[in-house]
């Protein structure tokens, strides 16, 4: 039997069955007072007659609470709020997004749950904000290792500047580097979660900043032969680096394996998923793609996260992060 095939994925009572399980464990909370105890469930209850559905549609979910005297669902106050999208089709979205290691495009939504284009590029937007992870806990710690490195991708809107990232001016062959791209910095734990950062511009003084608030001093640092990282041998633990304009990619110093490859190989999945899935990004949404890729990496099979469990988390994290039209640069 197909995965897709679960009741929530058809059913709009089923699906909104599903999402209370989920985002309402306890039993309902009314949005508007916060009481649990006096929720009642209205049954019956149809939306105004239209054009398009002259008896109204059902309002499945639908509940109203004994003490402030409002009705409410559990859409409020998550993504899934004032989308006129029916939940079964928010839900399948929900897991074709987290099942697709490089992601899956807007007009792929669009074709598949038969909805606007407008709609599944927004719809995509939503969910990216649900896969934001808020933990900022320092990465590492006594004896584990985090490898950090930085990439570029796409260039960055605006007219060229007319100095490189050193500060020299642009050579007559106009070969500038990364000065008009769009900087990525990338940190990943050994064995753990990834965590990227798109920054305005990738110098020393930036890059340095961000891996000093995010790795636990305690750690051991590995990146390649970069400036970008010089001096922060004595801020962490050990700090080793592999020489990749003389070949080495990799090093061994007794039990200990030198290299970035960890970090290098999720930009790679991110670029061939851009690149080949997504093909355009404007910079103002990047963070939310990076978002995307590393909340699919830090709930990867190799962590023991199967596609339905990644999509319940996926679904867990809806709460409190409503997304706009405005908001979403439309």
């Amino acid at each position: 039997m197909s995965v897709l095939s679960r009741e929530y994925f058809h059913s709009e009572a089923a699906a909104f069955a599903h999402v209370e399980s989920v985002l309402w464990p306890e039993g309902p909370v009314c949005p508007h007072c916060g009481c649990m105890g006096r929720v009642y469930k209205l049954e019956g209850v149809f939306s105004k007659p239209s054009k398009k559905n002259p008896e109204g549609v059902e309002r499945h979910g639908l509940k109203k609470c004994g003490e402030c005297r409002k009705q409410f669902t559990v859409r409020i106050g998550t993504i899934f709020e004032e989308s006129h999208i029916p939940l079964h089709k928010w839900l399948q979205a929900i897991h074709l997004m987290c099942s697709s290691k490089k992601g899956i495009s807007s007009n792929q939504l669009h074709r598949v749950l038969e909805i606007t284009l407008k709609s599944a590029w927004f719809l995509s937007h939503r969910i990216r904000e649900a896969m934001r992870e808020g933990n900022l806990g320092p990465m590492g710690g006594n004896g584990k290792t985090v490898e950090a490195d930085e990439t570029y991708f796409g260039k960055k809107s605006g007219p060229a500047p007319t100095m490189t990232t050193s500060g020299k001016p642009f050579t007559k062959s106009g070969k500038t580097g990364p000065s008009h791209k769009r900087a990525v910095l990338g940190l990943v734990e050994r064995g753990g979660a990834v965590r990227t950062f798109h920054v305005e511009r990738a110098d020393k003084f930036t890059v340095a900043n961000l891996v000093m608030d995010n790795v636990h001093h305690e750690s051991i640092v590995y990146t390649d032969e970069s400036r970008l990282y010089t001096g922060m041998d004595a801020r962490f633990a050990d700090h080793q680096t592999t020489k990749h304009s003389a070949g080495e990619y990799v090093r061994y110093e007794g039990d200990a394996v030198i290299h970035s490859n960890t970090i290098e190989n999720y930009f790679s999945v991110f670029k061939r998923g851009m690149k080949g899935v997504y093909q355009h990004c404007a910079e103002k949404h990047l963070h939310r793609y990076l978002a995307e890729f590393d909340f699919r990496y830090n709930n990867r099979v190799g962590l023991g996260v199967n596609d339905k469990e990644r999509a319940m988390n996926a679904l867990i994290g809806v709460a409190g992060k409503r997304l706009t039209y405005d908001q979403a640069g439309i």
